[in-house]
């Protein structure tokens, strides 16, 4: 297995169809996934704030700008063509099931599956790029995108405890 292609997803999970694999069917393919301990639709609401935020490395991905803790309920109200991290436009969505983003070569899908009590969150990107372009580019994206996902996790798990709590 090539470093940086896939992080945390199964076989399966690599083989299932995504939005973005018809999107750019001809693209490199690069697979990320976590288990989160939160519904599944309170974990798509988090992807929405990807609308504002990256989510990732703050200094690197946001202008030094420091991701919102707290999310904007107005961020849910989606449409195709809004602006995802500054540099990705909406291509597709279905609630609470999958966020389809495209910025030029690259397409990437966030789908949401319930597991258990909790969520699978799964990514895919689908790259259009020379395949050692494809290699330093997937390895570099896990490094920011693991932080996304794994920030992206303890807050929606704080949410839910908190809301629990309540």
């Amino acid at each position: 297995m090539i470093p940086g292609v896939v992080w945390g997803a199964t076989e399966a999970e690599q083989e299932l169809p995504l939005p973005c694999d018809e999107v750019q069917p001809l693209g490199r393919q690069a697979d990320r996934a976590i288990s989160i301990a939160a519904p599944p639709g309170l974990v798509y609401a988090w992807l929405c704030q990807l609308r504002a935020s990256p989510y990732s490395y703050d200094l690197l991905d946001n202008f030094g700008r420091r991701s919102p803790a707290r999310r904007d309920p107005d961020l849910t109200e989606l449409e195709a063509g809004q602006r995802f991290m500054s540099a990705f436009r909406l291509h597709s969505f279905i609630l609470a099931r999958h966020l389809t983003l495209v910025s030029g070569n690259l397409c990437v899908t966030y789908a949401v599956r319930p597991e258990g009590a909790g969520t699978r969150l799964l990514v895919r990107l689908r790259w259009r790029i020379p395949r050692i372009a494809f290699y330093a580019l997937a390895f570099g994206d896990l490094i920011m995108m693991r932080k996304q996902l794994l920030n992206l996790k303890s807050l929606a798990e704080a949410e839910a405890r908190d809301g629990a709590d309540q």
